[in-house]
């Protein structure tokens, strides 16, 4: 794929970046979106779009194969949002996707030495920490079978806390309460060294400040649960991306599990190209048309053979799904409510397929899941003013921005106690 090098530079008359003005640049297998969002009391305003294509060898199952040539990719979606927005920010919070990443969730009950002496925020560190080292024991673990028995180092990068409770009391804010027992709910995402450091290498190579990477399901959860704190969403999130599918699961408001696989959108693809023999393309253009309920162009017996190719590889994803939900044995049972987004849930088959019958059979599920896209609507605090966020694609990317915005400090909770105790959290899980 023939690519034209773009250079970022200042620009001409471009106004300087405001503190509260930051990038979220989501790094797809087949796209990049780049947005410039001004972050202001909570909201999220998105003042400028940027796209850009990725060429077939740029990215392997979600994460960054040729780091040059990614850098030139985001370059190009980078340039045309700002020259939308009019302002160049020097800091961004980037996503990490692929199979490797591993989001859990951990219980942690602590029987304080004495109980009449009040919880302060160094107990609860002290435990945080505790409860993460142990989590990263756990993907290791995880990630060691995986991979074939090799050692990969993990890095943390997102963490949240979901609940916490003094002697079974629930508390959402645990200082100055006694108590015997301090049980703490900690979600946890670890990804490895190796992708984790091209991420940060991109970010050098771009001119621009880090302020997080973030796990991709974890940064689909928070744009919907946004800065609500009496939050009651429960409901399963699945990005269909190019390269990876991204689960989330949401209870109550809290974020309990994610977890991704490595079949998406291209999957689908290629199995459409192998079936008629044909090239990348071609297949993705019989893909769409047979997507679209207005496209009339193929023929019977064509549409047959792509509709017999998807299927091939609708089965797999769907046991991939699965897999992944047998995954979560610690959930008593999962939300029925299933929200779909990224561009490989255009696929008519995929919202379908999770809708019947069958399927779900042997899940802890309530009842039969209801499945429905994600809608710009339930983006918590956003606010269009580019005219270009048009659909349920751009969610990881507004994800990214609420990481940015929960980084930067400037949520909708005040000068409350629980804001005092959650940014006094917030910079503890950042260490």
């Amino acid at each position: 794929m023939a690519r034209t090098k773009t250079t970022r530079g200042a620009g001409a008359g471009r106004q300087p970046a405001l503190a509260t003005v930051v990038v979220a640049l989501d790094i797809g297998t087949v796209n990049i979106k780049a947005l410039i969002v001004r972050l202001r009391g909570g909201g999220l305003e998105v003042i400028g779009v940027g796209r850009a294509v990725q060429g077939h060898n740029d990215m392997q199952s979600g994460s960054i194969a040729d780091i040059p040539a990614v850098v030139n990719n985001c370059s190009q979606a980078l340039v045309a949002a700002e020259q939308a927005a009019g302002h160049r920010p020097s800091q961004a919070v980037l996503g990490i996707a692929g199979e490797l990443i591993k989001g859990i969730t951990n219980t942690t009950r602590v029987e304080r030495p004495v109980s009449d002496n009040p919880l302060d925020i160094v107990e609860l560190d002290g435990v945080i920490k505790a409860t993460q080292a142990e989590a990263k024991k756990q993907a290791q673990s995880e990630v060691f079978l995986e991979v074939g028995g090799q050692k990969l180092d993990l890095k943390l990068v997102n963490s949240a806390l979901i609940g916490i409770s003094v002697d079974g009391y629930k508390v959402t804010n645990p200082v100055g309460f006694q108590g015997r027992y301090l049980e703490t709910q900690l979600y946890t995402a670890f990804a490895p060294i190796v992708h984790t450091g091209a991420i940060e290498r991109a970010a050098r190579d771009l001119n621009l400040e880090l302020m997080a990477v973030a796990a991709e399901p974890f940064a689909i959860a928070r744009s919907i649960i946004g800065d609500n704190p009496n939050a009651s969403i429960n409901a399963i999130l699945i990005d269909v991306g190019g390269g990876t599918t991204d689960i989330a699961v949401l209870r109550d408001g809290g974020l309990e599990a994610t977890r991704s696989f490595n079949i998406g959108g291209c999957s689908f693809t290629r199995s459409v190209a192998r079936q008629l023999g044909c090239d990348y393309e071609q297949a993705e253009a019989l893909k769409l048309a047979y997507s679209s309920p207005k496209d009339k162009t193929l023929s019977p017996t064509k549409a047959r053979l792509v509709e017999r190719a998807l299927r091939q590889t609708l089965a797999v994803w769907l046991e991939g799904i699965k897999m992944s939900f047998n995954e979560f044995s610690w959930l008593e049972y999962l939300p029925h409510q299933i929200l779909l987004s990224g561009g490989g849930s255009f696929l008519k088959m995929l919202p379908e397929a999770l809708g019947k019958d069958g399927w779900s059979r042997g899940l802890p599920f309530s009842r039969q899941p209801r499945v429905k896209p994600i809608r710009l609507a339930d983006i918590q605090g956003l606010e269009d003013k580019s005219g270009q966020v048009v659909d349920h694609t751009m969610i990881t990317a507004l994800g990214l921005a609420r990481v940015a915005s929960d980084t930067l400090q400037t949520g909708g909770y005040g000068e409350s106690g629980q804001s005092a105790l959650r940014r006094k959290v917030s910079q503890t899980l950042a260490n």
